[in-house]
């Protein structure tokens, strides 16, 4: 890999308590690439997501050994603005999880808390999200009406505008579909390969099809470890770890 990835992890150890849930994890992801973290419930690839955007500091007795990178900066110092990291890496979670306000305010919300309040300002970025989220032509003519109403995907494609509208460089997604009907898991795999040519998106998926249709490069995850990363259509066919092998062919897991 010849460009400098936009995430990079270095030797990340992270425990609960004495229990290693990650052990040694070393991984480089590369800009406007779509990364699959694949692997058996349990396997720490949730964590691993966790570890990229700090989500883990909010979980009692966690401790975390190593690096991760972002452009070069380890976001583990000190001196790292947890709020500004976070806008530059969201994260989309497993359930749709909109606010209880209008989808205006959903979109909006972040933007205002980093200090953009002008009206005609916000009126761009929540099209300019909405749009990038594939849901403009379905809300537009109801952006004061609360998001509780719209249909799961809708929501989840609300909670995706809501992470774009403050211009991220990373994407993380844990399970984005997994609560989804199949018509709305279609529309969300569609949109990750459009937010791709502006963002670098990383998913964890329990879909192992998903993960062949959409990601560019995929890592198996199994108690802890990184058994196995590299480009998703080789990491499927001529994958080079029996272990791999086994989880793809659904021999265990």
């Amino acid at each position: 890999m010849s460009e400098t990835p936009i995430l990079q992890s270095k030797e990340l150890r992270l425990y609960y308590g004495e229990a290693e849930a990650l052990k040694g994890i070393d991984m480089q992801i590369q800009k406007n690439e779509i990364t699959a973290l694949i692997g058996p419930s349990g396997c720490g690839k949730s964590t691993f997501l966790k570890t990229l955007d700090r989500m883990n500091d909010l979980i009692p007795g966690v401790r975390i050994t190593g690096q991760v990178l972002l452009q070069g900066q380890d976001i583990y110092e000190k001196s790292v603005d947890v709020n500004e990291l976070r806008r530059r890496v969201g994260m989309v979670f497993q359930k749709p999880n909109p606010f209880p306000m209008s989808i205006y305010d959903n979109v909006a919300y972040g933007p205002r808390l980093h200090g953009s309040h002008g009206k005609a300002e916000l009126d761009e970025l929540v099209e300019q999200s909405l749009r990038g989220a594939a849901l403009w032509e379905e809300v537009k003519d109801r952006l004061k009406k609360s998001a509780m109403g719209l249909s799961g995907g809708q929501q989840q494609r609300l909670c995706i505008a809501r992470a774009l509208a403050v211009q991220p460089d990373v994407l993380l997604m844990d399970e984005p579909t997994s609560a989804l009907d199949p018509g709305s898991t279609l529309r969300i795999e569609d949109l990750m390969a459009e937010l791709k040519e502006k963002y670098t998106v990383v998913i964890v998926t329990h879909n192992m099809q998903q993960a062949g249709r959409i990601s560019d490069r995929t890592a198996f995850f199994l108690l802890g470890e990184l058994v196995e990363y590299g480009p998703t259509k080789e990491l499927f066919t001529t994958p080079g770890d029996k272990r791999t092998e086994d989880y793809i062919t659904g021999r265990f897991g």
